[in-house]
């Protein structure tokens, strides 16, 4: 089954850039995951069974690495073509 997630990070931290490129480098880099980043969030597409497993990951991690972090997630399942800007007309 294919799954759409959006993901947006807030570290509690005054330095909070690299924690964040950090996270979204990690996620890209994972095999299996289309990626599309903007100014408020990444959207993650794939097949459920590389999708979570790769975000499960990235989210352990980001967590060890960073003293409070906050993540907010959307789950749709579907496979949004995250690529394409939406014809809002």
């Amino acid at each position: 089954m294919m799954i759409t997630v959006e993901l947006s990070m807030y570290p509690l931290d005054a330095d909070y850039k690299p924690a964040i490129r950090a996270f979204i480098h990690k996620l890209s880099a994972c095999d299996g995951l289309e990626t599309v980043t903007n100014q408020m969030s990444t959207q993650v597409r794939g097949e459920f069974d590389d999708v979570m497993p790769a975000i499960t990951a990235c989210l352990k991690q980001s967590m060890s690495d960073n003293d409070k972090v906050v993540f907010v997630t959307k789950f749709l399942n579907s496979g949004l073509d995250i690529a394409q800007t939406p014809d809002l007309v």
